[in-house]
């Protein structure tokens, strides 16, 4: 099924919201981030069809979407650069070679490459527009993490290795009374949350967590901080504890 751009002659808003600046060179104080609609999966993503008068069953789609992903995964894995309407998709080997080795050094393996199409950067940057909506005035904000085994971003995260996370009012501070109750937990949205063990860096702007080994492979968590500290600084501790969500999830992986 083609994705054809031209056929709705249509403008699209992105409400966008001024966020506190996380990262620890950013030159000004606030970011500018959009402010999601609900996450879609396949099923979710069919579903919309009829809402944006798509024409065809939201069964065929969704048949249609889960037959060519699978079908994309064999060809990409068997050396095929795909490119289609949305994204092209190629292999990429890490690592520097001297150019006489006969295999991939011991943990380097093969990596999906994944990049938005030329059609849909050209759609979204002719066809979006933004409505500023203030500043967002949560307390604390988890941004996005990256899996420093894989490099990637918002994705994944490896069990037993490292997950940087940035955004501001992060830092894990509470009351000998709160401890427990305190700290970087992974919620799979079942089970009780997994607590991070491990915090190599705990900082207002940035956490670097140990991913504990008792998650389950497959599964996909969402990151919640628990901390009595101020997201505004200073170093004082609040009455009470606040939580900040991630609005993302992370798939772990071994």
């Amino acid at each position: 099924m083609a994705i054809d751009f031209t056929v709705k002659d249509v403008i699209h808003k992105v409400v966008a919201k001024f966020t506190r600046a996380f990262l620890p060179d950013a030159k000004k104080p606030y970011n500018l981030r959009a402010v999601f609609q609900p996450e879609l999966d396949i099923h979710g993503v069919a579903s919309k069809a009829e809402v944006y008068n798509i024409e065809a069953d939201p069964r065929v789609i969704e048949e249609g979407f889960n037959a060519a992903c699978e079908l994309i995964c064999y060809l990409a894995a068997d050396g095929y650069k795909i490119k289609t309407p949305l994204f092209n998709l190629s292999i990429r080997l890490p690592g520097e070679y001297e150019g006489a080795e006969t295999g991939l050094p011991d943990g380097i393996h093969p990596e999906a490459r994944l990049q938005a199409s030329a059609a849909l950067r050209k759609y979204i940057r002719e066809r979006v527009r933004v409505e500023f909506d203030g500043i967002d005035q949560r307390d604390g904000l988890i941004a996005e993490a990256v899996d420093e085994h894989t490099g990637q971003l918002d994705e994944v995260m490896t069990i037993g290795n490292l997950l940087t996370i940035r955004g501001y009012g992060l830092k894990i501070e509470a009351e000998a009374k709160y401890a427990a109750e305190a700290g970087l937990f992974f919620d799979d949205g079942e089970n009780p949350p997994v607590k991070a063990e491990i915090l190599a860096v705990n900082e207002p702007r940035t956490l670097k967590a140990i991913v504990p080994a008792t998650l389950s492979t497959g599964k996909d968590y969402a990151l919640k901080v628990i901390t009595q500290s101020s997201a505004k600084g200073g170093g004082a501790l609040l009455k009470n504890l606040r939580e900040v969500r991630s609005e993302f999830t992370l798939t772990a992986q071994n």
